[in-house]
């Protein structure tokens, strides 16, 4: 039994789905090495794509030497080039996320490792890190099957830590990695000073970008009621309320405007958007909603 099945992110039956995919992106990236991927690129592969004019400076390599003693003119044969890809996924490990059965967090743990291993499998280059990293912190980049025990290692190590400004995070994210390729980011996006900065940081990027919000079914359908007291879990603020059904329902109001608003925030920058329930099992949630968006087939 491999490692990668032994890990608690990603059961036998989930491995096996995951086998079957692969990343995709909208947009091209030229890559450092040659990877799996089939790029809209003509280059030095062994898979004939088609013919073109010879200019001055091309390799004379790829003249078709039999069509010129035909045509007497000189024609170059394109091939289809393959690449690797970039993929990032970037996690919210605040203290927000460590909430609901399961957490937030150990459900954008499992989705960052599902993802990275169906990249892994497709020799991309794969890089897992966190909000609250500081710019210097580099976290190591994976590439092949071999790698996915080392990932999952690392995800598993993640454990939820004080308040993390969505903002700051994101622009560390961003200064640490100049780099092309697809960013997911996952994250509840609460954040008291909104989440409209952090997202904008990705523009500067020529990155094809996922937000995935993770809330709880707590969250999304509360089941509370009577006279409490709400302890902010990251900055200790207090609030003390009494739920009633008219509570319930603006606070309902509230939050489908706040979903809403990301999606179309995110929509209006070219960004891919998607709420994600902690009760949707992670499998369902890759092979019909991130496949219907376009991250993977």
């Amino acid at each position: 039994m491999s490692k990668a099945t032994e890990s608690s992110l990603l059961s036998p039956s989930l491995l096996a789905q995951l086998e079957r995919l692969e990343l995709v992106t909208r947009k091209i990236f030229r890559g450092r090495m040659k990877g799996e991927r089939r790029s809209k690129r003509k280059g030095q592969s062994v898979e004939f794509a088609d013919f073109r004019n010879y200019v001055a400076g091309d390799d004379l390599r790829m003249l078709d030497w039999n069509l010129y003693a035909r045509l007497d003119k000189l024609i170059l044969k394109l091939f289809l080039e393959e690449e690797d890809l970039h993929f990032y996924a970037l996690v919210d490990a605040s203290l927000s996320m460590d909430f609901g059965d399961p957490s937030k967090l150990e459900y954008a743990k499992q989705l960052a490792a599902s993802l990275a291993f169906v990249g892994l499998i497709r020799a991309d280059r794969v890089r897992i890190e966190t909000l609250d990293q500081p710019v210097s912190q580099r976290n190591p980049v994976y590439r092949g099957r071999a790698s996915a025990w080392r990932m999952l290692r690392q995800v598993e190590a993640i454990e939820p830590r004080g308040g993390t400004q969505l903002a700051a995070g994101v622009k560390n994210f961003c200064l640490r990695n100049p780099g092309r390729g697809i960013v997911v980011l996952i994250s509840d996006l609460m954040d008291k000073d909104g989440y409209e900065t952090a997202l904008n940081y990705f523009l500067s990027h020529e990155m094809d970008c996922f937000v995935i919000q993770v809330l709880s079914q707590a969250e999304i359908e509360p089941d509370v009621k009577g006279d409490l007291r709400l302890v902010d879990c990251e900055d200790e603020d207090e609030a003390e309320i009494t739920v009633s059904t008219p509570l319930l329902r603006k606070y309902q109001q509230t939050l489908n405007s706040f979903c809403s608003g990301a999606q179309q925030f995110c929509a209006k920058r070219g960004m891919h958007y998607l709420l994600a329930n902690n009760q949707t099992p992670v499998e369902e949630l890759i092979a019909r909603h991130l496949r219907r968006r376009g991250l993977v087939r």
